[in-house]
């Protein structure tokens, strides 16, 4: 062995605390028998795993929303994150030009109620004389979130609302970061009269050549006054046109979740409750919505992600939505238990908006915005990690007793872990979150292997390996989150739900590692943590059979065999094996009580490894670390397989009837 084996070996094994080198890295092994695991697959033994058991969970963190799933291209397009008072900070908006040729300011004049800032823009220079200003004008332009990606041939829609003192002729375009190359162009010529007040225009752009660091520009080289505000542009290209960019959904949707929960996390809670997510001012038509300032991950939304696109967003990824309400309380102030009224009705109207009829005073709100037909929602979360908190008890059981008067079918999870005991107040699931180790994220393989089978059921809804451990997305992370996954699985009668934090993470805003998706304006990949979600994207719903294991080495294998029905006339039962030690460990898998037959030819297997257990994917090398997926001809009730070093191996049985002699 030499000594980046060696050394590569000692990482591991130091960080994970499953055995020594000497046993591990193939001193003196004494555990070179096979490992053996006997699955009993009958009828009788299997066991339903919810339907709902592995979702995902999604967090206005990173700029995961705005700059990212959110399409929208323009950042701070109300001019509203500088905050409700004049002067203020406009960026990342700036001028074309200097203060000789165009004097920019803010102003409350805005025709918007809920965002009363506009962008003034004085043109000192002309369009003649001594005075003149530079042939292609001046004014301002927008950079988006860390450039925009125009594309060849596609089309976009630009948004401005303008009022000017008088006429104006204003060039809008796309182009590079420096101005010098123009992608797509027009323009905007009015008379004083369209003007005078506020006028909404509206733009098609088709963009003649590719830019992956773009811009927005507003130009004009005639002096007057013009006041802009509410300025959009989006992709036509998003997911049914509802808004999401549509790379960043298919992979969303390649995970298959089963449920969306949303939108939070510490976005639900904000620092102060100034700042927490407040759903009635995200609906609506989005010039309308007011935006709020992140203050738990430091940067302005405008909110076009809003509750509204939550739900749509669930529904287009065919999830059952789960809508994480603020319970009063932020990470500094809260809520009086006497003064929770008014946010217990305010959770009321929430669910009239998402399931009222069409003619309700709610649900008609969400029929104009394009949604006569109400939304499946069934899970209420009441707060994020507030358990500890003063008035969480006494403010989550007001919003208990007023939700199940009103729906009794909706499922109320509490954020206090009741995993190790008893609750005190009434729950259908509560809420646990698991940052941990590597080595302490595997022992919790077994966290539920003693818990009660009776009371509320677990929603782990926040799950991921953190530290030195993972970087930013390791294999090694993702092999101990599937060895917790496999224990979930395992102890599915009393886990519901699962989801892996964060989801997403702008290349340009690390906030919180690791994540399962990296992107930037133009590119993204996943990490390992994303293509281990990948193997279990049939659990959910499907049955699960107990596994035997003998000759175990040094007890670093974690298994869990299901049948899952990948259309009404296949079948496979599935075999999940992590293996943890540096070394390749063969096994043999027996498989008895089968129901049916195995086809070698339509079975295949699929691998989650790497050279090294820390190593990650990057723009550079995409797929450094990804499943590979093989064929297994030597599939059947009786198989021996090897498995590589630090990895995750499903075998994929494809089962056919059995049939009686002839």
């Amino acid at each position: 062995m030499g000594f980046y084996k060696a050394y590569s070996c000692l990482l591991l094994y130091s960080l994970l605390g499953v055995c020594t080198l000497r046993h591990c890295c193939g001193f003196g092994l004494e555990d070179d028998q096979p490992a053996t695991l006997l699955i009993d697959a009958s009828p009788q033994s299997a066991k339903k795993i919810p339907d709902t058991l592995f979702g995902i969970f999604f967090e206005e963190i990173n700029h995961a929303g705005a700059g990212g799933l959110w399409a929208e291209l323009v950042s701070n397009r109300g001019f509203e994150a500088g905050g409700p008072n004049t002067p203020s900070n406009i960026d990342p908006w700036s001028i074309i030009g200097n203060e000789s040729s165009v004097i920019v300011s803010t102003d409350r004049s805005s025709c918007f109620e809920l965002n009363k800032v506009a962008l003034k823009m004085e043109v000192v220079c002309d369009n003649e004389g001594p005075n003149a200003c530079p042939p292609d004008g001046v004014g301002i332009y927008n950079p988006g979130f860390w450039g925009m990606n125009i594309q060849e041939g596609k089309t976009y829609k630009v948004i401005l609302y303008i009022r000017s003192l008088g006429p104006v002729n204003i060039s809008v375009s796309l182009t590079s970061s420096d101005g010098l190359q123009t992608l797509a162009s027009s323009r905007i010529q009015a008379t004083y009269f369209e003007v005078s007040n506020w006028k909404r225009i509206e733009l098609i752009l088709v963009s003649k050549a590719t830019n992956k660091d773009s811009r927005i520009q507003l130009t004009s080289n005639a002096k007057g006054i013009i006041w802009f505000d509410q300025v959009s542009v989006m992709p036509l290209d998003t997911y049914k046109g509802h808004g999401f960019r549509q790379d960043l959904f298919e992979m969303l949707a390649d995970l298959k979740p089963r449920f969306l929960r949303f939108p939070g996390g510490s976005y639900v809670e904000g620092s102060w409750l100034s700042n927490a997510f407040r759903w009635k001012p995200t609906i609506g038509p989005w010039e309308e919505r007011s935006g709020h300032f992140n203050d738990v991950w430091n940067y302005w939304t405008d909110d076009g992600l809003g509750y509204f696109e939550f739900l749509q967003l669930a529904e287009d990824l065919g999830a059952t939505p789960v809508w994480v309400f603020n319970s009063g309380i932020s990470h500094n102030d809260e809520i009086d238990t006497l003064d929770i009224s008014s946010f217990v009705k305010d959770l009321l109207d929430s669910i009239e908006f998402a399931r009222g009829s069409s003619s309700s005073t709610w649900g008609s709100v969400r029929a104009a915005m394009g949604h006569p037909k109400p939304f499946d929602l069934k899970y209420v979360a009441i707060g994020n990690q507030d358990c500890s908190k003063k008035n969480y008890i006494g403010n989550y059981n007001k919003f208990y007793s007023a939700l199940k008067t009103a729906y009794p079918d909706i499922n109320v999870i509490t954020n206090c872990d009741a995993s190790s005991g008893r609750l005190d107040h009434p729950a259908d699931l509560y809420d646990l979150h698991v940052y941990t180790s590597a080595n302490g994220m595997i022992s919790m393989a077994h966290h539920f292997d003693h818990t009660p089978r009776v009371g509320p059921k677990a929603f782990v809804s926040e799950y991921a390996v953190t530290g030195r451990d993972a970087g930013r997305g390791s294999l090694l992370a993702a092999l101990a989150q599937a060895a917790f996954l496999i224990g979930l699985e395992v102890n599915s009668d009393v886990v519901e739900m699962a989801s892996n934090a964060p989801l997403l993470v702008n290349d340009n805003d690390w906030r919180f590692t690791p994540d399962a998706i990296v992107f930037n304006s133009w590119q993204l990949y996943g990490t390992p943590t994303y293509w281990m979600q990948q193997f279990f994207t049939e659990s959910s719903g499907a049955v699960i059979f107990p596994i035997k294991m003998v000759s175990n080495p040094s007890n670093s294998l974690v298994a869990s065999a299901i049948k899952w029905r990948c259309s009404e006339d296949e079948i496979y039962f599935r075999v999940k094996v992590v293996n943890v030690l540096a070394k390749t460990v063969s096994v043999k898998i027996s498989v008895t009580g089968l129901d049916a037959s195995v086809n070698p030819l339509m079975s295949f297997k699929t691998v989650l490894t790497s050279i090294n257990p820390m190593d990650e994917n990057s723009f550079g090398e995409p797929e450094k670390v990804t499943a590979k997926e093989m064929s297994f001809p030597s599939a059947s009730t009786e198989m021996n397989a090897l498995l590589p070093a630090h990895s995750l191996t499903s075998f994929d049985l494809f089962l056919a009837p059995l049939t009686s002699a002839s």
